[in-house]
């Protein structure tokens, strides 16, 4: 288990709370949280499962606020639900079976397929043409939630970024419904993910909670700036962090660090 000390929090949580922010407004956040307590020192499974401590408390702010805000329908979101925790929990069962360099091969193989999928994104656009049926909508939604669910409980880091794009291109959902409905899967995969993590050891809960209150923070100043152009600067923090995590991981895998 890794050692934690004062350096170990003051790297993390302000990187933890603009992951909050971030995430709020863009997705992506895990491009920045994730990178955050790998370049702390923490083993990468046991980043990973952290991470989830305060993803998931940060998410649940978002969540509530645009469960407030409207964003929210409930019939084509629970359904999606129920499969994204079936996804979650295997992509976790997953992680776990896997060795730190698996992990780190399969972070090198990702990380730039989804610095370019970042830069091309066009989330920000609300104009996705006509609605699609109800029954239509929630049998895409599902479609979309199971992989998606396992890539979040095995890696996590882009899910909102790729799951809102889903929903806005393929399924037709506006903008700020695919936001919220976003959240919702996102919290899902998070807590099951996290449940798993839990019951096998591999979690840090004093560093995670303690990034969590910072991810609540920057996800509750996120939610306010949402469909501005928060996300025109968020982009480029996110590429930034992406290279420096790529960099380090190829350090690490070639013995530099």
């Amino acid at each position: 288990m890794a050692e934690l000390n004062f350096l170990t929090f003051l790297i993390v949580c302000p990187l933890v709370g603009l992951a909050g922010f971030v995430d709020a407004i863009a997705g992506g956040g895990g491009f920045i949280s994730l990178p955050a307590y790998l370049i702390s020192g923490i083993p990468p499974i046991n980043a990973v499962a952290t991470n989830k401590i305060s993803s998931a408390m940060g998410t649940t702010l978002a969540t509530i606020r645009y469960g407030k805000m409207g964003y929210i329908n409930a019939r084509t979101t629970a359904p999606a639900v129920a499969l994204a925790l079936l996804g979650s929990w295997l992509g976790a069962e997953l992680a776990m079976k896997l060795s730190d360099n698996v992990i780190r091969i399969v972070m090198i193989v990702m990380l730039p397929v989804m610095a370019v999928y970042v830069l091309r994104s066009r989330r920000l656009s609300d104009e996705c043409g006509s609605e699609y049926p109800l029954k239509k909508t929630i049998i895409i939604t599902m479609a979309i939630a199971l992989p998606i669910g396992i890539y979040d409980g095995f890696y996590g880091p882009g899910t909102g970024t790729i799951l809102m794009t889903l929903l806005v291109g393929a399924a037709h959902y506006s903008l700020k419904n695919a936001a919220g409905t976003t959240k919702v899967i996102n919290l899902s995969t998070n807590v099951a993910a996290l449940f798993t993590y839990l019951l096998s050891g591999k979690t840090l809960l004093l560093l995670g909670v303690t990034a969590g209150l910072f991810n609540i923070a920057g996800a509750y100043l996120g939610t306010k700036f949402f469909s501005e152009k928060g996300a025109a600067v968020a982009k480029p923090m996110i590429i930034i962090v992406i290279c420096i995590f790529f960099v380090k991981i190829i350090g690490e895998m070639l013995g530099f660090f």
